[in-house]
Protein backbone atom coordinates (compact mmCIF):
# COMPACT_ATOMS: atom_id res chain seq x y z
CA UNK A 1 0.00 0.00 0.00
CA UNK A 2 1.28 3.44 -0.91
CA UNK A 3 1.89 5.55 2.20
CA UNK A 4 0.43 9.07 1.97
CA UNK A 5 1.01 11.90 4.44
CA UNK A 6 -1.50 14.76 4.30
CA UNK A 7 -0.64 18.02 6.03
CA UNK A 8 -3.67 20.00 7.13
CA UNK A 9 -6.00 16.99 6.97
CA UNK A 10 -8.50 18.63 9.33
CA UNK A 11 -9.20 21.34 6.75
CA UNK A 12 -11.92 21.20 4.11
CA UNK A 13 -9.80 19.88 1.25
CA UNK A 14 -7.84 17.59 3.56
CA UNK A 15 -11.08 15.96 4.67
CA UNK A 16 -12.32 15.63 1.09
CA UNK A 17 -9.09 13.98 -0.03
CA UNK A 18 -9.04 11.67 2.98
CA UNK A 19 -12.55 10.42 2.23
CA UNK A 20 -11.71 9.89 -1.44
CA UNK A 21 -8.54 7.90 -0.72
CA UNK A 22 -10.22 5.86 2.00
CA UNK A 23 -12.97 4.93 -0.45
CA UNK A 24 -10.34 3.63 -2.89
CA UNK A 25 -8.92 1.54 -0.07
CA UNK A 26 -5.36 1.01 -1.30
CA UNK A 27 -3.55 3.72 0.66
CA UNK A 28 -2.10 3.95 4.14
CA UNK A 29 -2.90 7.47 5.33
CA UNK A 30 -1.35 9.59 8.04
CA UNK A 31 -1.70 13.23 9.01
CA UNK A 32 0.50 16.11 10.09
CA UNK A 33 -1.85 18.49 11.81
CA UNK A 34 -2.09 20.97 14.65
CA UNK A 35 -5.29 19.31 15.87
CA UNK A 36 -5.90 15.58 16.31
CA UNK A 37 -7.55 13.79 13.40
CA UNK A 38 -9.90 11.07 14.55
CA UNK A 39 -9.26 7.60 13.16
CA UNK A 40 -5.91 8.48 11.53
CA UNK A 41 -2.34 8.21 12.74
CA UNK A 42 -1.54 11.88 13.30
CA UNK A 43 1.51 13.79 14.41
CA UNK A 44 0.33 17.00 16.07
CA UNK A 45 2.90 19.70 15.39
CA UNK A 46 3.49 23.13 13.94
CA UNK A 47 5.09 22.85 10.50
CA UNK A 48 7.30 25.82 11.42
CA UNK A 49 9.30 23.39 13.61
CA UNK A 50 11.38 21.20 11.29
CA UNK A 51 12.75 18.87 13.95
CA UNK A 52 9.30 18.31 15.42
CA UNK A 53 7.63 17.42 12.11
CA UNK A 54 10.38 15.29 10.60
CA UNK A 55 9.21 11.96 12.13
CA UNK A 56 5.90 12.26 10.24
CA UNK A 57 7.78 11.92 6.94
CA UNK A 58 9.57 8.65 7.67
CA UNK A 59 8.65 5.78 5.33
CA UNK A 60 6.23 8.05 3.39
CA UNK A 61 5.90 7.73 -0.38
CA UNK A 62 3.96 10.93 -1.18
CA UNK A 63 3.22 14.06 0.84
CA UNK A 64 0.17 16.16 -0.02
CA UNK A 65 0.90 19.55 1.49
CA UNK A 66 -2.40 21.31 2.20
CA UNK A 67 -1.62 23.05 5.50
CA UNK A 68 -1.71 26.82 5.09
CA UNK A 69 -2.72 30.06 6.74
CA UNK A 70 -5.49 31.21 4.41
CA UNK A 71 -5.68 34.89 5.35
CA UNK A 72 -3.16 37.55 4.39
CA UNK A 73 -3.14 38.68 8.03
CA UNK A 74 -1.47 38.52 10.43
CA UNK A 75 1.89 38.51 8.69
CA UNK A 76 3.50 36.50 11.48
CA UNK A 77 1.17 33.55 10.84
CA UNK A 78 1.70 33.79 7.11
CA UNK A 79 5.46 33.82 7.61
CA UNK A 80 5.60 30.83 9.96
CA UNK A 81 3.12 28.62 8.11
CA UNK A 82 3.17 29.49 4.40
CA UNK A 83 6.84 30.41 4.06
CA UNK A 84 8.87 28.71 6.80
CA UNK A 85 6.41 25.83 7.09
CA UNK A 86 6.37 25.11 3.36
CA UNK A 87 10.16 25.11 3.27
CA UNK A 88 10.18 22.69 6.20
CA UNK A 89 7.80 20.33 4.43
CA UNK A 90 10.11 20.16 1.41
CA UNK A 91 13.17 19.79 3.62
CA UNK A 92 11.66 17.05 5.79
CA UNK A 93 10.61 15.23 2.62
CA UNK A 94 14.15 15.45 1.29
CA UNK A 95 15.76 14.32 4.53
CA UNK A 96 13.46 11.32 4.90
CA UNK A 97 13.61 10.16 1.28
CA UNK A 98 10.02 10.96 0.26
CA UNK A 99 9.46 10.39 -3.45
CA UNK A 100 6.97 13.20 -4.21
CA UNK A 101 5.40 16.34 -2.71
CA UNK A 102 2.06 17.53 -4.07
CA UNK A 103 1.92 21.22 -3.19
CA UNK A 104 -1.46 22.93 -2.82
CA UNK A 105 -0.87 26.18 -4.64
CA UNK A 106 -3.66 28.60 -5.53
CA UNK A 107 -5.23 30.64 -8.28
CA UNK A 108 -4.24 33.58 -6.08
CA UNK A 109 -0.84 33.35 -7.77
CA UNK A 110 -2.39 34.82 -10.94
CA UNK A 111 -5.27 36.87 -9.53
CA UNK A 112 -3.73 40.10 -10.84
CA UNK A 113 -4.79 39.14 -14.37
CA UNK A 114 -8.38 39.68 -13.24
CA UNK A 115 -7.78 43.44 -13.13
CA UNK A 116 -7.90 43.65 -16.95
CA UNK A 117 -10.40 42.66 -19.65
CA UNK A 118 -11.64 40.10 -20.50
CA UNK A 119 -11.00 38.53 -17.10
CA UNK A 120 -12.27 41.57 -15.21
CA UNK A 121 -15.57 41.33 -17.11
CA UNK A 122 -15.89 37.63 -16.31
CA UNK A 123 -15.33 37.97 -12.57
CA UNK A 124 -17.90 40.80 -12.49
CA UNK A 125 -20.44 38.67 -14.35
CA UNK A 126 -20.47 40.83 -17.51
CA UNK A 127 -20.62 38.23 -20.28
CA UNK A 128 -22.38 40.05 -23.14
CA UNK A 129 -19.33 41.48 -24.92
CA UNK A 130 -16.82 38.72 -24.29
CA UNK A 131 -14.87 37.31 -27.26
CA UNK A 132 -16.09 34.01 -28.69
CA UNK A 133 -12.84 32.34 -27.66
CA UNK A 134 -11.52 33.28 -24.24
CA UNK A 135 -7.74 33.49 -23.90
CA UNK A 136 -6.76 31.05 -21.18
CA UNK A 137 -4.30 31.63 -18.38
CA UNK A 138 -1.68 28.89 -18.64
CA UNK A 139 0.87 27.49 -16.21
CA UNK A 140 3.66 28.96 -18.36
CA UNK A 141 2.55 32.58 -17.88
CA UNK A 142 4.09 34.93 -15.33
CA UNK A 143 2.53 34.97 -11.89
CA UNK A 144 0.59 38.04 -10.67
CA UNK A 145 -0.25 37.75 -6.97
CA UNK A 146 -2.10 40.69 -5.46
CA UNK A 147 -1.78 39.99 -1.73
CA UNK A 148 0.27 38.30 0.98
CA UNK A 149 -1.59 35.04 0.49
CA UNK A 150 -0.83 34.70 -3.22
CA UNK A 151 2.82 35.77 -2.98
CA UNK A 152 3.89 32.94 -0.62
CA UNK A 153 2.16 30.47 -2.93
CA UNK A 154 4.49 31.72 -5.68
CA UNK A 155 7.37 31.14 -3.26
CA UNK A 156 6.16 27.58 -2.65
CA UNK A 157 6.24 26.89 -6.38
CA UNK A 158 9.71 28.39 -6.81
CA UNK A 159 11.02 26.47 -3.82
CA UNK A 160 9.50 23.27 -5.18
CA UNK A 161 11.30 23.78 -8.48
CA UNK A 162 14.55 24.20 -6.54
CA UNK A 163 14.03 20.94 -4.64
CA UNK A 164 13.08 19.10 -7.81
CA UNK A 165 16.21 20.34 -9.59
CA UNK A 166 18.69 20.11 -6.73
CA UNK A 167 17.51 16.98 -4.93
CA UNK A 168 15.51 15.03 -7.55
CA UNK A 169 12.34 15.31 -5.48
CA UNK A 170 9.19 15.14 -7.60
CA UNK A 171 7.11 18.28 -6.94
CA UNK A 172 3.68 18.81 -8.49
CA UNK A 173 1.99 22.15 -7.81
CA UNK A 174 -1.81 22.36 -8.08
CA UNK A 175 -3.32 25.84 -8.38
CA UNK A 176 -6.57 25.00 -6.65
CA UNK A 177 -9.70 26.93 -7.58
CA UNK A 178 -12.57 27.96 -5.30
CA UNK A 179 -13.61 25.01 -3.15
CA UNK A 180 -16.53 25.82 -0.87
CA UNK A 181 -17.90 23.96 2.11
CA UNK A 182 -21.37 23.79 0.53
CA UNK A 183 -19.87 22.61 -2.81
CA UNK A 184 -21.49 25.45 -4.77
CA UNK A 185 -20.16 28.62 -6.43
CA UNK A 186 -20.97 31.83 -4.60
CA UNK A 187 -21.01 34.93 -6.78
CA UNK A 188 -19.94 35.77 -10.33
CA UNK A 189 -16.22 35.24 -9.80
CA UNK A 190 -16.75 31.82 -8.26
CA UNK A 191 -18.66 30.75 -11.37
CA UNK A 192 -15.41 30.97 -13.31
CA UNK A 193 -13.01 29.43 -10.75
CA UNK A 194 -15.32 26.97 -8.97
CA UNK A 195 -13.81 23.57 -8.14
CA UNK A 196 -16.11 20.83 -6.87
CA UNK A 197 -15.27 18.44 -4.05
CA UNK A 198 -15.19 15.53 -6.49
CA UNK A 199 -12.89 17.34 -8.91
CA UNK A 200 -10.39 18.55 -6.30
CA UNK A 201 -10.10 15.02 -4.91
CA UNK A 202 -9.62 13.67 -8.43
CA UNK A 203 -6.77 15.96 -9.45
CA UNK A 204 -4.92 15.50 -6.16
CA UNK A 205 -5.29 11.74 -6.49
CA UNK A 206 -3.98 11.92 -10.06
CA UNK A 207 -0.94 13.85 -8.82
CA UNK A 208 -0.29 11.16 -6.23
CA UNK A 209 -0.38 8.51 -8.96
CA UNK A 210 1.38 10.46 -11.72
CA UNK A 211 4.38 8.71 -13.35
CA UNK A 212 7.55 8.79 -11.28
CA UNK A 213 9.36 10.46 -14.20
CA UNK A 214 7.28 13.60 -13.78
CA UNK A 215 9.69 15.64 -11.67
CA UNK A 216 8.13 19.12 -11.67
CA UNK A 217 4.95 20.61 -13.05
CA UNK A 218 2.17 23.11 -12.39
CA UNK A 219 -1.53 22.52 -12.95
CA UNK A 220 -4.58 24.74 -12.78
CA UNK A 221 -7.55 23.01 -11.19
CA UNK A 222 -11.12 24.17 -11.69
CA UNK A 223 -14.28 22.38 -12.66
CA UNK A 224 -15.60 22.49 -16.23
CA UNK A 225 -17.09 25.97 -15.90
CA UNK A 226 -18.67 27.80 -18.81
CA UNK A 227 -16.79 30.99 -17.99
CA UNK A 228 -13.59 29.36 -16.83
CA UNK A 229 -10.42 31.05 -18.03
CA UNK A 230 -7.72 28.91 -16.39
CA UNK A 231 -6.22 26.34 -18.72
CA UNK A 232 -7.34 22.74 -18.20
CA UNK A 233 -5.71 21.27 -21.31
CA UNK A 234 -2.35 20.85 -19.62
CA UNK A 235 -3.64 18.81 -16.64
CA UNK A 236 -5.76 16.82 -19.08
CA UNK A 237 -2.79 15.90 -21.27
CA UNK A 238 -0.37 15.28 -18.41
CA UNK A 239 -2.58 13.75 -15.73
CA UNK A 240 -5.72 12.70 -17.56
CA UNK A 241 -7.71 15.14 -15.42
CA UNK A 242 -11.11 15.86 -16.99
CA UNK A 243 -13.47 17.63 -14.56
CA UNK A 244 -16.73 15.86 -13.85
CA UNK A 245 -18.62 18.91 -12.57
CA UNK A 246 -19.35 22.52 -13.48
CA UNK A 247 -20.41 25.71 -11.76
CA UNK A 248 -23.56 25.75 -13.86
CA UNK A 249 -24.52 22.27 -12.73
CA UNK A 250 -23.97 23.14 -9.08
CA UNK A 251 -26.10 26.30 -8.97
Amino acid sequence: MKKILITGMSGLIGGILRSHLETLGNYELSALNRRPVEGIRCLQANIADLNRIRPAFRDIDVVVHLAAHVSAKPWESMLSTNLIGTRNVYEAARLEGVRRVVFASSGATVKGFEDASPYSDIVEGCYDELPNRLPKLTHEMATRPVDLYGAPKVWGKALGRHYAHEYDLSVLCVRIGAVGKDNRPSGARARSVYLSHRDVADILHRCIEAPTGLKFDIFFATSRNQWGFRDLEHPSRTLGFVPSDSAEGAI
